[in-house]
């Protein structure tokens, strides 16, 4: 670790009166052929934190999460709670680190779905009893109490991501990770997983998410990294969509509340903080109401146009023109 950087995880440990619960430091990973997927990458959770990892594809996200139960290593070190996870046992990173892969069909492999979710406890070492309370609870907090002796592979994507989510949780680790976890889901099923991690987090369970999923990006992290192949920015969901340039350069993009709320800023709709998610943006709309004797007023320049066009450009989205 570089002397700026323990300076910096101690002032921001003074600040927070905690300690990283995980810590990624300098953390370098090459393909084969020397392709590069990580470099140089560093930087601390805390307990309690709800962070999201973003960036293009090909940008190191799942590499990253698979060093942080060591499945692979490289130059650098991942720490829990100071304890390199290189030099953890097996059964120690499980009980640390739970990591959901975004094809829940690698990770279930027993006959029932009951089974799935016992497997870890079992490999913990602790008595049936103990077992059969746990994967109860699991099944309970996780909406799937009734696919109990469902074989898992006969489940719909939803089901399953939820099986496996149960069978990390079961285990209740220190630190959740989430590999895109709303990924190719129904609008349904994405609302059960998100208000699932949502009750984790609100329990004090860290959780880490990557996700492409930029609409829900406000409602799954408190903290964003970009990652494209290494650290390139840190910040909020605001701190990040309001910035155009770096969104163009890692390909990402802007929530479309956020991109349809800057195009109402160009036509006088005016609000401090430009709206991130669906419920943020009904509460804007009904205050300006409220305040505004139950109106919104929008009206056009000579120079609306000129500002349309630009957002268009920036956001790439079609917006026909307004005469």
């Amino acid at each position: 670790m570089t002397e700026n950087e323990i300076e910096k995880q101690n002032t921001e440990t003074a600040m927070t009166g905690q300690k990283p619960v995980l810590s990624v430091r300098e953390l370098t990973y090459q393909y084969p052929r020397n392709k590069t997927a990580l470099e140089d990458v560093s930087f601390d959770i805390y307990p309690g934190e709800k962070v999201a990892v973003v960036g293009p594809n090909g940008a190191g996200k799942t590499t990253l999460f698979l060093h942080m139960n060591s499945t692979i290593k490289s130059r650098g070190h991942v720490f829990i709670e100071g304890i390199d996870v290189a030099d953890m046992n097996p059964t120690q990173r499980v009980k640390e680190v739970g990591i959901m892969f975004a094809d829940p069909d690698n990770q279930l492999f027993m006959p029932t779905v009951f089974d799935d979710i016992a497997f870890g406890p079992l490999n913990l070492g602790l008595s049936k009893a103990e077992v059969e309370q746990r994967v109860e609870e699991t099944m309970a907090m996780t909406g799937i109490s009734d696919l109990k002796d469902r074989v898992p592979h006969h489940l719909s994507l939803g089901q399953k991501k939820k099986v496996v989510l149960a069978s990390i949780i079961s285990m209740k680790p220190k630190v959740l990770v989430l590999d895109e976890p709303t990924a190719n889901l129904d609008p349904k099923s994405k609302r059960d997983v998100l208000d699932i991690v949502n009750r984790l987090n609100a329990d004090g369970m860290t959780i880490v998410i990557s996700t492409h999923d930029v609409n829900l990006l406000s409602e799954l992290a408190d903290k964003v990294y970009v990652l494209n192949r290494k650290i390139i920015e840190t910040g909020t969901p605001r701190d990040i969509f309001s910035n155009p340039n770096l969104l163009e350069e890692n390909n990402l993009e802007a929530s479309d509340i956020f991109k349809f709320f800057r195009l109402l800023s160009t036509l006088g709709f005016d609000c401090e903080e430009l709206p991130l998610s669906f419920d943020e943006a009904v509460n804007e709309i009904l205050k300006q109401m409220e305040e505004s004797g139950g109106h919104i007023h929008l009206h056009t320049h000579d120079y609306s146009h000129e500002h349309i066009l630009k957002l268009r450009e920036q956001f790439q989205y079609r917006i026909e023109r307004i005469d």
